[in-house]
């Protein structure tokens, strides 16, 4: 399948020569990432767009590989002029991240890998909730998803944070939903962790039942060097649910 065009926005100094690239996850768009692109944009160029099926992307007819997704990023910084960047993703955004970094290690300078993990499986269940999404729509998994999301205790406390991710999700096309279930159901990056050779943090939250610290482990010990932080509080959405460990880690790590 041809790369697609994915809608982006790029921010920070014109002049700086150090880009990162923030991909969303699953059902998300790249509004997830504000509280972190506000601070990383102070001293890099940041680099946010939608997955294809997602936000204000293209929904090219399925199926799709994680490699159409990998192949969209890269063609992405080819349009921008961008020749290597350091690439950040929760979730799905950071499986696209991964495939990039193991096969076309000459663009990426380092990884930020957020919430995420190199096998998740199973892929019956993926396909299940695709077929549930293409039947019934985004409203028909958008309360059981979002449960995931957050803790809570903290989706209690903070509608203000909730509500909007929840409208993502929901206003996500069921179509490009449904083929990046099935992406993720058939992802299996094992054997290319030992190929990515960018200098690595992997972030996971402790209370996230979507992506739990051993999958984070996994990608830790599986990337020669990688830094691993499991942060205490927190569910699968971690950079929204604690926004200021995460963009301080994100910070130190990309050297600003």
């Amino acid at each position: 399948m041809s790369a697609c065009a994915v809608h982006h926005v790029l921010e920070g100094p014109p002049g700086a020569g150090e880009v990162v690239v923030l991909s969303n996850s699953l059902g998300a768009a790249l509004a997830m990432w504000d509280p972190q692109a506000a601070a990383l944009a102070e001293g890099l160029r940041v680099l946010r767009y939608d997955m294809r099926g997602h936000g204000r992307s293209p929904v090219p007819e399925p199926p799709y590989s994680l490699a159409d997704l990998g192949g969209d990023l890269i063609a992405l910084l080819d349009r921008l002029g961008i020749e290597r960047a350091s690439l950040g993703g929760v979730s799905l955004g950071g499986m696209v991240s991964m495939w990039v970094a193991a096969h076309a290690p000459e663009r990426v300078e380092r990884l930020v890998l957020c919430s995420t993990s190199a096998r998740l499986g199973p892929p019956e269940a993926w396909a299940q909730r695709a077929a549930v999404v293409r039947a019934s729509g985004m409203q028909a998994v958008a309360d059981t998803v979002v449960a995931r999301w957050f803790t809570p205790v903290f989706a209690a406390a903070h509608p203000e944070v909730v509500a909007p991710i929840r409208a993502q999700l929901a206003a996500t096309p069921a179509a490009g939903y449904a083929a990046c279930c099935e992406v993720v159901g058939a992802m299996d990056l094992r054997a290319d962790l030992a190929a990515i050779r960018a200098q690595t943090l992997v972030i996971a939250a402790a209370g996230d039942p979507s992506t739990p610290p051993e999958h984070a482990r996994a990608i830790a010990a599986g990337i020669a060097g990688a830094r691993l932080v499991v942060l205490p509080d927190g569910a699968h959405l971690v950079n929204l649910e604690t926004p200021e460990p995460v963009t301080a880690l994100i910070r130190a790590h990309v050297g600003l």
